[in-house]
């Protein structure tokens, strides 16, 4: 019997991810701990006991978790490729996890090419499951059509598109969103925080953001600027939200947006600002992200599922156990579920698919 999400309520997998994260904390103080001086020894030796102790209590529960997860036979079996936006990736990357584990014959691969990248080889039929943080577009869907791709479209969580700034900049908590369409627009000359309102520091502005493959991209020149795709070019370009945290995080001046997970998983290093959409300044949380108060920026996020792909039983295991998992997995990744409404109508979808196959 597998000790999985589903059996037991919490997860062998997040007992993994929480073991990396104190390893990561146990191995700094390790390094750099004891080169605090004289006056802050005491501290570090205090947190790296506790994180030398709880590292070895969880690594024993794991194991003997381990000990008692599927067997080598148990379970489906077969390839299942998935690619697409990096800002659905945290979701499925953790779904591939759990069902790997509860399945070990089955191998699931994750790629992040940006939502617009994952539609060219969904449509191609390249891959079976393409994540996406926007909406298909009609070019996307024709050429779908044209290779014969039918599909599924399920919504599978809610995110908040984060805007964020360095935590040294002490000026700004919030921005209207006809201030961000004005540093972002095609042509824009603001380049120094001076431009942006009265009042705020002579600072050079530097912009961070998601590549133009990116459905994030799209999202928010469509609902900032007004239209999608629309965009000043001189900024710093990523398909990889680590390395926009990373600039972000390291240059006083920035602003940049991405999806709320890469906040949420890094706090300690960058700041969020509140969006006024015209009723006021509202910062992105898991409930004004729900409530639709994080206005214009909270949105639906999506796994597009190749019809023809669930005629294999490990793609129709896997699309199920996503949409079952998600209430419990989606949170612990750092976005906000559905409605349970909303699983089950995906849910639904998917059996009538398969049936129809």
């Amino acid at each position: 019997m597998g000790f999985g999400l589903s059996a037991h309520g919490f997860s062998l997998g997040r007992v993994w991810l929480e073991l990396g994260v104190l390893s990561r904390r146990l191995f700094w103080y390790l390094a750099h701990g004891f080169s605090l001086g004289r006056g802050c020894l005491k501290r570090p030796v205090v947190y790296l006991r506790d994180a030398a102790v709880t590292l070895i209590l969880a690594l024993l529960l794991a194991l003997a978790l381990s000990a008692c997860g599927p067997s080598a036979t148990s379970g489906v079996t077969g390839i299942i490729k998935a690619d697409g936006s990096s800002t659905v990736f945290p979701i499925t990357e953790a779904m591939a996890e759990e069902f790997m584990r509860d399945n070990p014959r089955a191998r699931i691969t994750v790629g992040v090419s940006g939502t617009g990248g994952g539609f060219k080889k969904f449509a191609t039929g390249e891959i079976d499951i393409s994540d996406a943080s926007r909406p298909i577009k009609e070019t996307e869907k024709a050429e779908a059509q044209k290779n014969g791709i039918e599909y599924l479209e399920l919504k599978v969580a809610l995110d908040g598109l984060s805007v964020l700034v360095n935590p040294k900049n002490n000026w700004v908590s919030c921005l209207t969103t006809e201030e961000l369409k004005r540093i972002w627009e095609p042509g824009s000359r603001v380049n120094n925080w001076s431009q942006v309102r009265a009042g705020f520091p002579i600072q050079t502005l530097r912009l961070y953001g998601p590549g133009t493959d990116s459905g994030t991209f799209d999202y928010f020149t469509e609902f900032i600027v007004g239209k999608a795709g629309a965009s000043r070019g001189d900024f710093t370009a990523s398909e990889d939200d680590n390395v926009l945290i990373q600039g972000i995080s390291g240059d006083k001046g920035s602003l940049g947006y991405m999806g709320f997970a890469y906040y949420a998983e890094n706090r300690d290093r960058v700041k969020a600002l509140a969006i006024d959409g015209g009723k006021g300044c509202i910062a992105p949380s898991d409930e004004t992200i729900a409530s639709g108060e994080y206005y214009p920026l909270s949105r639906p996020i999506f796994i597009y599922v190749n019809k023809r792909s669930l005629v294999r039983p490990e793609v129709l295991e896997f699309v199920r156990f996503y949409l079952a998992m998600a209430p419990k997995l989606v949170p612990l990744v750092g976005y906000t579920s559905l409605p349970q409404a909303e699983y089950d109508r995906g849910m639904a979808d998917v059996g009538a698919a398969a049936g129809s196959n």
